[in-house]
């Protein structure tokens, strides 16, 4: 944990914060696999699933994304770190349908330049090992 990086919630922040990176934890990974594995709740079971569906997963995180240009509102915090992995990733390989929000949220997340640099340190790697 680095504060100086300012990555961290203040209390404003605190709920939207947690909220949402548990929220990518739980309903936006166990959504994406269900999906993957070829498993959908019925809708007697949804209520038994921590995701519900992912439709509704998928709804409620557009809706979200739609709103806000980062988790807690204004400013990149770590919660963007976790969340925004999840949708770049799932945007990437075709896991998340690529909506208006997935995408415009994705965009903003790779322009900023500790993703770039991030990514030229993956690229780097990946071509050392080839």
């Amino acid at each position: 944990m680095h504060p100086e990086a300012g990555l961290l919630p203040n209390d404003a922040e605190m709920a939207d914060y947690y909220r949402w990176t548990f929220f990518a934890a739980g309903p936006v990974e166990q959504s994406i696999v269900s999906r993957a594995f070829k498993f959908e709740p019925s809708p007697e079971q949804e209520g038994m699933a921590g995701w519900g569906s992912f439709e509704r997963t998928l709804n409620t995180l557009e809706t979200f994304l739609a709103s806000r240009d980062w988790v807690c509102g204004e400013r990149f915090t770590m919660a963007d770190v976790y969340l925004g992995s999840s949708v770049d990733w799932g945007l990437t390989f075709g896991t998340l349908p690529p909506s208006e929000a997935l995408v415009a949220y994705a965009e903003r997340l790779q322009a900023r330049p500790a993703y770039k640099a991030a990514k030229a340190i993956d690229h780097a790697l990946i071509e050392a090992r080839k």
